[in-house]
């Protein structure tokens, strides 16, 4: 697929005036990933009222974003360093980036629509060589392929809003194209999450999450493997698949909940151990997993419907490649779920107090897209999987229908993964995994041997 032609390129702007001043970051949004994450949508051509005139679909998608963006104003904003490896959020209306861009290829040239080199042309690149407060926080990008098909994607920083408010804002911004009220207002104050609010004293929990993830025996730094190229593949499950993991997790293993294994805590197992045996570890390599916890619902009282910003927090599960191998999956499974239950409110609390006590937040950032390699790596020996399985991901409709596919944007870190539902399958899922290519034809055999 050849490189895209762009056509039109612009700022928009808050379509009212909005609150112009600084917001306050919590400390979940200056951790983690705090650069842009891509998402992407392919549409069908539109109908024939959205092709008279030929500027119908830009124009309605500007003028409605110029609208969302008065309710969710945060992201027409511009971040800035404030020493200490910190970050505020300046509101002043400086805009969002949209831009319209033609390609030679047809959609059917992209096959079954996954992730791949090509992708690079269809997302909006955001140009880290300029300060942070030059950044838009938003970056759109329409592309129009030869058989008249669409794809729309998504850049969105991370410091400014996890998955759950990325697609709370895009999925209201549809509403709007389409003529519809605002279906839930995104809520501003991260007062709720930030450290010391409510003036309660937490006592300072064990916080693996915070600590560096293990490095291959033998190696003092992780800077070779981070160098390592890697590949991006999608793999399915049918629900029968999914079903045969749970009752391998679940066979003979007496947990320690009560309740048998979920979806997440059996598959992320299974990948977990799969990693392990494709990437050839000793038996006493150590091997941490990074599990993302929303700790919406988990707060006492949960935070308000639609809070707005970073509530997930990284929670690790450790254990030594040798133990998870030859024990049965329900071993790493069980690992898993006792990450996943200690995310309470005392837990959540006491990392935000520990995070506001740090001198510097710079290692607990991931800045890989920035050159930075001080933050944590999920690369080999480790693996961060993240659940989309309850997110309203699917049904973007900006008024010329649904797409026919969605996915993640480019993503090329080694050990990243997502497990999505399969829309096109009841009960089946969809594993998006990036690892070394080194690794990837090892890791498909003993992804599928045992469940085909």
């Amino acid at each position: 697929m050849a490189a895209v032609s762009f056509k039109n390129r612009c700022t928009v702007k808050p379509a009212e005036p909005t609150y112009n001043g600084i917001l306050p970051l919590s400390e979940l949004d200056q951790i983690g990933t705090i650069t842009h994450i891509p998402t992407i949508y392919f549409y069908q051509q539109p109908s024939e009222n959205w092709l008279n005139p030929s500027d119908k679909v830009f124009k309605t998608l500007k003028d409605s974003l110029s609208f969302a963006l008065v309710h969710f104003y945060p992201l027409a904003g511009r971040l800035r360093w404030i020493g200490r490896g910190r970050l505020e959020l300046e509101c002043n209306a400086a805009g969002v980036e949209l831009v319209e861009a033609e390609s030679r290829a047809k959609l059917e040239d992209l096959g079954d629509l996954s992730p791949r080199p090509e992708y690079n042309y269809l997302v909006p690149a955001v140009d880290y060589t300029l300060p942070i407060q030059e950044l838009p926080l938003v970056l759109v990008q329409l592309t129009r392929f030869q058989c008249g098909g669409i794809s729309l994607s998504f850049t969105i920083s991370h410091a400014v809003a996890d998955g759950p408010s990325a697609l709370h804002f895009i999925f209201e911004w549809a509403r709007i194209a389409r003529r519809e009220p605002l279906g839930l207002p995104p809520f501003l104050d991260r007062k709720v999450l930030q450290a010391g609010e409510p003036p309660v004293s937490y006592p300072l929990l064990d916080h693996a999450e915070f600590d560096h993830p293990p490095l291959l025996i033998g190696q003092t730094d992780n800077i070779e493997e981070r160098k390592k190229k890697t590949t991006v593949c999608m793999l399915k499950l049918s629900e029968t698949q999914v079903k045969k993991l749970k009752n391998m997790a679940n066979e003979g293993h007496c947990n320690d909940i009560g309740h048998p294994f979920s979806r997440y805590e059996t598959v992320t197992g299974h990948l977990w151990r799969c990693a392990c045996k494709a990437r050839g570890h000793k038996a006493e390599q150590t091997t941490a997993l990074g599990v993302c916890v929303d700790s919406r619902s988990r707060m006492q009282p949960p935070l308000p419907l639609g809070y707005f910003g970073n509530a997930t927090l990284d929670v690790i599960a450790l254990s030594r490649s040798g133990e998870l191998v030859s024990k049965p999956l329900g071993y790493a499974s069980s690992k898993i779920r006792r990450a996943i239950v200690s995310v309470t409110e005392e837990y959540v609390r006491s990392g935000i107090e520990y995070l506001k006590n740090q001198p510097d937040l710079t290692k607990f950032q991931d800045l890989h897209a920035l050159g930075g390699d001080e933050g944590p790596f999920y690369g080999n020996p480790n693996l961060g999987v993240v659940s989309w399985l309850t997110l309203p991901i699917y049904g973007l409709d900006f008024g010329w229908g649904k797409e026919i596919h969605m996915g993640p944007g480019t993503h090329d870190f080694d050990g990243d993964s997502l497990i999505l539902p399969n829309p096109n399958e009841d009960g089946g899922l969809i594993v998006a995994l990036c690892l070394q290519v080194c690794h990837m034809e090892a890791f498909k055999k003993h992804f599928y041997e045992d469940i085909i």
